[in-house]
């Protein structure tokens, strides 16, 4: 006889705001109690650089976010945004901003160069060296930068971008071989564009990476995202479209801003106590010839739901036979170190009673040998593989998909689970397709896999970036790759240990 199939619900996980009340939308709690740390910071400082039509375009957008932003159907998924200072209890200075504009007529030089690693690298120098020119002069430095770009910049500026017309203007290094060498009479030109080779030919990967080691914190914005009504080449039906997501963009950004200056939007309700959870990262390194060689980095992210980011050593960690990642023990030992010193330095020099380490291939032994060791038994180590399912999926009759938070334990250690599915409190699903679960799977240690769930569903909703109802994977593998791009994206030798923010 074959076993029923059962399929438990699980709790939606609240979040916790000011004066310690606890709903489940981040959007409630913020409208209604305010940011979890509120009055923490008082007042602060915002610098915008781009082209002077981009600085008025976003300083208008600042003054209109002061205010209530109406969504036009007041859809029950999109609620209104009452106003930043509304919101979060903080002031910005919006007399006092400082104002870097780029050089426009040097921006539609760069936008012809047919070479995508110059290209790219030109415009991100532009914005950077604008940017240093300010600080350095020392007064009235901004807590946060936004970039402000063109959607020419977007285009043009990513990997897969092309570039066509008559009036190109032919620069770089052609040969692969001579990009790399290092000649005695090069003109400056020339060491220009052989560094440019180091970078990846993607913007915002390659503006984040270079403003590491200035510590400046930024918030990339296009034009067309906060300026669509005036913005030109756009269609009614696309107008139309950004208007019903205004208050979403108002959220997002403002959220995103409150967290970069230093606030804390929000922390989970019911996480539980002095357990840090690791989401491993692996991207292929491809500044080096050998396919074997990359980059690998953990975020760690503790119950007040704050993230730091450690960078380990690049190295030949791929093997492409199996398509998986492992660290060597040494390697294994000295990145979970780091993490564990970090939290002790957060916690009172308190150790961890459990660490999750979350992944998306199994732990080799000598890998997990490895962690071990940098626990040294003086706490729990769990290792849980996630991926998100494929092939199983589960129908209902009823007119809605399968509910959010939904379970099948498939065995002691195995279950599938649910992040995205009907939300009862928007009335709405999360995603248009019918979902597919995430495979949670107990690899390594010994705990409930009921529990390992429970946690994984709490932590799609860690994501600081944007201010929705929850993601569809949890905050220690959704940015994993988006970390891994940034630290993959150039030369990293020297980047030190920076909080989460930096990097998002």
């Amino acid at each position: 006889m074959i076993a029923p199939f059962k399929i438990d619900t699980l709790t939606e996980p609240r979040l916790r705001f000011a004066h310690n009340q606890a709903v489940e939308d981040p959007r409630d709690g913020l409208s209604l109690f305010g940011p979890f740390d509120r009055g923490k910071v008082s007042s602060f400082s915002v610098g915008i650089v781009g082209t002077p039509e981009g600085i008025r375009r976003c300083k208008n957008w600042l003054h209109k976010i002061s205010k209530p932003v109406f969504h036009p159907t007041r859809d029950i998924a999109k609620p209104f945004f009452p106003g930043f200072e509304e919101v979060f209890g903080v002031t910005i200075n919006l007399n006092s901003i400082p104002e870097v504009p780029v050089d426009e007529t040097l921006l539609k030089l760069f936008y012809r160069y047919d070479d995508a690693h110059v290209r790219v690298s030109e415009i991100v120098d532009l914005y950077i060296s604008r940017m240093l020119e300010y600080v350095n002069e020392g007064e009235r430095i901004p807590r946060l930068w936004f970039v402000v770009i063109p959607d020419i910049v977007y285009t043009l500026c990513r990997p897969k971008s092309l570039i066509v017309g008559d009036d190109l203007i032919h620069v770089g290094i052609a040969d692969p071989q001579m990009r790399m060498y290092e000649g005695f009479f090069e003109n400056d030109d020339y060491r220009r564009w052989r560094n440019a080779y180091k970078y990846e030919n993607h913007f915002h990967n390659q503006l984040k990476i270079k403003l590491l080691k200035h510590r400046l914190l930024t918030q990339i914005v296009r034009e067309a995202t906060i300026a669509y009504q005036e913005y030109p080449n756009l269609t009614e039906r696309q107008r139309t479209t950004r208007q019903a997501f205004e208050t979403a963009i108002a959220w997002n950004l403002c959220t995103a801003m409150y967290y970069k200056i230093g606030g804390l939007p929000w922390k989970l309700g019911d996480i539980r106590k002095d357990v840090c959870y690791v989401g491993m990262s692996f991207k292929q390194d491809r500044t080096n010839v050998n396919p074997k060689y990359a980059c690998c980095a953990a975020q760690m992210f503790l119950d007040s739901g704050d993230g730091t980011v450690f960078r380990g050593r690049v190295g030949p960690y791929y093997n492409p036979e199996t398509k998986e990642y492992h660290l060597t023990r040494e390697r294994a030992r000295e990145l979970l170190s780091k993490v564990l010193q970090s939290f002790e330095k957060e916690n009172e020099e308190k150790t961890p009673r459990q660490v999750f380490l979350h992944g998306k291939t199994y732990f080799s032994d000598d890998e997990w040998e490895g962690f071990e060791d940098a626990v040294d038994k003086k706490a729990q180590l769990i290792g849980v593989r996630i991926r998100h399912e494929k092939i199983f999926k589960l129908f209902r009759s009823e007119g809605y998909p399968i509910l959010r938070g939904s379970m099948y334990i498939k065995g002691k250690r195995t279950a599938y689970l649910w992040t995205k599915g009907f939300i009862p409190r928007l009335q709405s699903i999360l995603g248009l397709e019918t979902p597919n679960p995430l495979s949670v799977q107990v690899i390594r240690g010994d705990e409930d896999v009921k529990i390992v769930c429970k946690d994984i569903l709490a932590l799609t909703k860690l994501n600081y970036n944007s201010c929705i109802f929850c993601d569809g994977s949890p905050v220690t593998l959704k940015f994993a790759d988006a970390i891994g791009e940034i630290l993959t994206a150039g030369p990293n030798e020297k980047l030190e240990i920076l909080p989460f923010m930096y990097y998002i």
